[in-house]
């Protein structure tokens, strides 16, 4: 069964803004330890956090610790043209019960994954939230909206950098709404030129959409690539 295309609705952006050179060096991702742990402090700059992208390292907060920087062994990442469409989602798909879009609410997207109840979610905290709200203002932050007439559904977000998308997380407030987040994630990646979408850590919510692991040598190969493609993300239409 082939996948239903969805009219994604893009905002236009310009390029994204310079933010200048990171103050901060940080370690070798392979120095990482057992659980992906690589290091501690710093910032939540604009030029931090993109320089962190650029190495293979996300900043995931944990209990009282503010900056906590890592980069696990082994990796999942969604292969933009490997998204697993089951036979349900497909048939919601091609009933047209949902809208999406792509920039039009990046709070409230941010603030729905920061709501989610679940016990993980809670490293979205105040400094996240504003951090990741710069990035978006800056040109390098963006989410994907899922609609239901007109109320948010649930979406996605996260950091765009060439020709990588890492995705940072999603939340649903109706049933399949964080999956179609994904298959327009998907689908607006083969557009426009994303090669490696990010998803950080397996789960099996997102192993059941498509996600795979690899060794953290092998992502740090492709990231290398990815960050130096001339990808506009919001460059139009999918």
């Amino acid at each position: 069964m082939s996948q239903p295309a969805l009219d994604v609705m893009v905002a236009p952006a310009p390029q994204p803004s310079p933010v200048g050179p990171c103050r901060f060096h940080f370690p070798d991702p392979r120095e990482a330890d057992a659980d992906g742990l690589l290091a501690t402090g710093g910032d939540l700059e604009p030029a931090t956090l993109l320089a962190a992208y650029r190495q293979g390292v996300f900043p995931w907060p944990a209990a009282d610790i503010e900056l906590l920087w890592w980069s696990p062994d082994p990796r999942a990442v969604l292969p933009p043209d490997g998204v697993h469409v089951s036979r349900s989602l497909a048939r919601r798909l091609r009933r047209g019960a949902f809208r999406v879009t792509i920039d039009a609410a990046f709070d409230d997207v941010v603030a729905g994954c920061a709501d989610r109840p679940a016990a993980d979610e809670t490293w979205i905290t105040p400094a996240i939230r504003d951090a990741y709200a710069r990035l978006h203002r800056l040109g390098w932050a963006h989410s994907v909206e899922v609609w239901v007439g007109g109320a948010l559904a649930g979406g996605l977000y996260g950091v765009s950098i060439g020709a990588l998308f890492a995705a940072e997380s999603m939340f649903h407030r109706v049933t399949d709404a964080s999956k179609v987040a994904l298959v327009a994630l998907a689908q607006h990646a083969r557009a426009v030129g994303v090669q490696l979408v990010d998803v950080q850590m397996p789960t099996p919510h997102l192993q059941s959409m498509g996600a795979v692991t690899i060794s953290r040598d092998e992502y740090l190969a492709a990231l290398a690539l990815a960050v130096t493609r001339p990808v506009n993300f919001t460059g139009g239409r999918s």
